[in-house]
């Protein structure tokens, strides 16, 4: 009963005709235009030829010429995806190339890469008035104004000279006897291409690679590839930047946290802080209440003196601890700005990463800073007999 079962089983499977298997097999041929961009798969390297997977069963080709390096290096190698555009289809073979360089260059390929936006290799020769004079194809003579230059104006002109940079031609006329390219239109489509890679990928709390682009006083832009932030002054160091070009330099390659990624109005925000050690995280064991500690006074506000112990740990003394039972007016009137002087720890906030201090026992005695003030001026200022309190204080630590 098994048996006939299973005969049955296998008689009622409809048998599959040749014309289906046939047509299982016919795969529709790409249809390309020329200058339509591809991604494809390097698949073998011969000689003179690359040969790139174009899915679909189909094959295309791309003159090694375009991959030699200046040392005569081969840049690329079987199973490298690479981008490649479309020109002709020639005895049955699909003919493709990443840019018109001057190797492949006829007196037609030029005006076809404008139809069809396909990149052209160019040599920076020379500036002239308002751009570069830029050679394609060898002999061809280009300009490409100041502004289709680079992503940002162009301070360095020099820089540029003596350059093989990848173009679009923007403008083709007279016979070829005009042509205007740009190199702007390439960098801005890589960066688009870039940005939307991020886009998937990006997110809150990564750590992420860069390159300072500039400089400004409330902060510095990175450049992530792709897309540029801002690092806020308040994230270039755990302690207090005055000079932000004292701590990073343009063009320095920094890593950073993300902190904020906003698609919808394209503003992204980065921290250099949050990659080094958070000093705050053993201040309790370092800065135990009631022991001395000698630091250096970095702001005089109304209320106290802010004094830095270590790069990123600030404490505060208030006005109240800078002379027992004597009232003063402002912290300067006894303290000044970078002078260093022993403290002793009050409290330690842990949660909120603040230090309460006092200074040592060692303080400028009632009956010194009388006298200072009787040699006072009418206008509040010192006559000079007696130097300033901030002296008076400093004589004192320095006594001890």
């Amino acid at each position: 009963m098994e048996e006939e079962d299973k005969n049955i089983d296998v008689e009622a499977q409809p048998e599959e005709s040749f014309a289906d298997l046939l047509e299982q097999t016919i795969v529709a041929p790409i249809r390309l235009n020329p200058g339509d961009k591809v991604e494809a798969e390097v698949i073998k390297i011969l000689s003179d030829w690359v040969f790139i997977d174009l899915g679909s069963k189909s094959e295309g080709c791309i003159a090694l010429d375009e991959f030699v390096d200046q040392e005569g290096r081969i840049a690329i190698q079987e199973g490298d995806r690479i981008d490649a555009y479309f020109l002709s289809s020639r005895d049955n073979e699909m003919l493709f190339t990443t840019r018109i360089s001057g190797g492949s260059m006829g007196s037609g390929l030029l005006e076809e890469a404008y139809h069809n936006r396909i990149p052209v290799e160019g040599f920076v020769e020379k500036e002239i008035k308002g751009g570069f004079e830029i050679k394609v194809g060898g002999s061809v003579r280009a300009f490409c104004p100041f502004s289709q230059m680079d992503l940002k104006r162009v301070e360095d002109s020099a820089s540029y000279i003596g350059q093989h940079m990848v173009f679009r031609i923007i403008e083709y006329g007279a016979d070829g006897r005009k042509i205007i390219l740009s190199n702007r239109i390439i960098l801005e489509e890589e960066r688009e291409e870039q940005k939307n890679a991020l886009r998937e990928s990006l997110r809150e709390g990564m750590t992420v690679s860069g390159k300072i682009t500039s400089i400004r006083k409330f902060g510095a832009f990175i450049d992530i590839g792709g897309l540029e932030g801002l690092i806020p002054i308040s994230e270039i160091s755990w302690g207090r930047v005055e000079d932000i070009s004292e701590s990073i330099f343009v063009g320095q390659k920094v890593d950073v946290v993300v902190k904020k990624v906003d698609w919808e109005n394209d503003r992204f925000s980065f921290s250099l802080r949050d990659i080094l050690p958070d000093p705050w995280k053993n201040a309790a064991e370092k800065y135990p209440e009631g022991s001395m500690h000698k630091g250096r006074v970095s702001r005089l506000v109304p209320f106290g003196a802010f004094v830095t112990l270590e790069p990123g740990i600030d404490g505060l003394i208030h006005i109240s601890e800078l002379i027992k039972n004597k009232r003063i007016n402002h912290p300067r009137e006894i303290l000044e700005e970078n002078q260093f002087l022993e403290v002793r720890i009050l409290k330690v906030d842990q949660q909120e990463n603040r230090l309460s201090l006092t200074v040592s026992s060692e303080e400028p005695d009632k009956d010194e800073c009388d006298d200072f003030r009787k040699h006072l001026s009418p206008g509040g200022k010192s006559s000079g007999a007696f130097g300033t309190l901030g002296d008076i204080f400093r004589k004192k630590m320095e006594r001890k």
